[in-house]
C-alpha cells in the first residue's frame, strides 16, 4: 500500500540527520531545530514549516518524511553532515530521485564553514575554561568520525591547518573515529611526543553517539588534557544551517541530476 499522502504546507524544510541508536542524539538534534527556528526569527529568515529526518537507527526515515508531502509541495533538504561524503553525495540524492512530483532542491552539508570553528572553540572552552589562554602551548586534536570518501577526510585536515594558523594553537592535528588514520589516540601521542605542554580534543560531531564516546575514551586514556562536548544546540551550527538554506532554497539540485545521470 502506498504511504498516504496528506495536504499541507506549500513550503517544507527537512533536515537529515545521519541518526544514531543512543536516544540522546535524536534530542540533540531535536534541540538544535529549536535554536535554528529561534535564529531564524531573529536573523529575519523566512523558515518554512521544518521536519526532521534520519538515514538510519531512528526514525521517520527521510523516505518516509518525503513520502508524506503532497505533489507540487516546495522542499529543500538539507543534510546535517559535517562533511561531503557517500551520505550527501549518493545516499541522500538517491532517495530524493524517487519524489519527481516534489519540486526538491537540495543543500550542501554544514562543513566546511567558518563558523563551525568558532562552534569549535566554544565547545573546547566548556571543556577546559583556560583553554584560549595559551594557544601557542597547546595542541589540538580535531577529531572527526572519519570517512573511506579521501575528499571528506581532506576536508578535516583542510580545516584544521586553516584553524592552527588563525588561532595561533601549537599545531592542530586532524583524526578519525574510523576508516582513516590517524585515530584520536594516535593523535594525542603524537602531539605530546612533539613538545605540546598539553593536548585537548575538539570533537568535530554533531551529535552523541558512539563516535563520540569512543573519541572520548580513547583520547583521555593517551593524555588529553580535555576533550570537548559534540556541536549539538550550539547558535553557531544552527546559524550555518540558515546560511546553507538560503544558498539552496532555490537553487537546482545539482546532485540529485548528478546521481540520475550515473545509474
Amino acid at each position: 500500500m502506498s504511504p498516504v499522502t496528506t495536504r499541507g504546507p506549500e513550503r517544507v524544510l527537512v533536515a537529515v540527520a545521519h541518526g544514531s541508536a543512543v536516544p540522546q542524539a535524536a534530542g540533540t538534534i531535536a534541540d538544535l531545530m529549536t535554536v535554528v527556528a529561534e535564529r531564524a526569527a531573529r536573523r529575519g529568515v523566512d523558515l518554512p514549516d521544518l521536519r526532521i529526518a534520519y538515514l538510519s537507527h531512528a526514525l521517520p526515515s527521510l523516505l518516509q518524511v518525503m513520502s508524506t508531502l503532497a505533489p507540487g509541495t516546495q522542499v529543500t533538504v538539507m543534510p546535517l553532515l559535517l562533511t561531503a561524503a557517500y551520505h550527501s553525495k549518493t545516499d541522500i540524492p538517491g532517495m530524493l530521485g524517487a519524489f519527481p512530483r516534489l519540486r526538491v532542491s537540495y543543500g550542501a552539508p554544514l562543513g566546511p564553514h567558518p563558523l563551525l570553528t568558532r562552534a569549535l572553540e566554544h565547545r573546547l572552552a566548556e571543556a577546559d575554561p583556560g583553554v584560549l589562554e595559551d594557544p601557542a602551548q597547546t595542541g589540538v586534536v580535531l577529531a572527526a568520525a572519519g570517512s573511506s570518501d579521501p575528499d571528506a577526510d581532506a576536508a578535516i585536515a583542510h580545516l584544521a591547518a586553516r584553524w592552527q594558523a588563525r588561532a595561533g594553537w601549537f599545531a592542530v592535528r586532524p583524526a578519525y573515529a574510523s576508516a582513516a588514520s590517524p585515530d584520536p589516540a594516535t593523535a594525542v601521542a603524537s602531539l605530546l611526543r612533539d613538545g605540546a605542554r598539553r593536548v585537548v580534543v575538539a570533537s568535530y560531531l554533531l551529535a552523541p553517539g558512539y563516535f563520540a564516546d569512543r573519541i572520548r575514551d580513547a583520547s583521555l586514556a593517551a593524555g588529553a588534557a580535555a576533550v570537548s562536548p559534540v556541536l549539538g544546540a550550539s547558535a553557531e551550527l544552527a546559524d550555518v544551517l540558515l546560511d546553507r538554506f538560503r544558498s539552496y532554497a532555490t537553487s537546482p539540485s545539482s546532485a540529485i541530476d548528478a546521481f540520475a545521470e550515473s545509474r
